[in-house]
């Protein structure tokens, strides 16, 4: 499955913003579905996952501020991040994995370009 990321930018501390990702080629409804994010100079971490059965986890400090959804009908997810803090600054990437839920990031499979996202204080 190919998977196309879009949506990030600048925005100032406590604003929002969603970010996107298309898959192709793939049976996307039996895929579980996350967001990974990587700061510079830092390790990539979980953001957030949502199973094809719409069960969702997200990383702490995340939690209560981002939402992911996703639309099996458009091969979408996305991302709705508000009350942004500039420590959400980042290169956001989806990805996609068969089988069980996870937040490790080695055992996702497909991987999409990651898109930016620049929260200033």
């Amino acid at each position: 499955v190919q998977l196309q990321a879009s949506g990030g930018g600048l925005v100032q501390a406590g604003g929002f913003l969603r970010v996107s990702c298309t898959a192709s080629g793939g049976f996307f409804s039996r895929y579980v579905m996350a967001w990974f994010r990587q700061a510079p100079g830092k390790e990539r971490e979980f953001v957030a996952f949502i199973s094809w059965m719409g069960n969702t986890a997200y990383t702490a400090s995340v939690k209560g501020r981002f939402t992911i959804s996703r639309d099996n009908a458009k091969n979408t997810v996305a991302l709705q991040m508000d009350s942004l803090k500039p420590e959400d600054t980042a290169v956001y990437f989806c990805a996609a994995k068969v089988g069980q839920v996870a937040n490790t990031h080695n055992l996702y499979n497909y991987w999409g370009q990651g898109t930016l996202v620049t929260v200033s204080s």
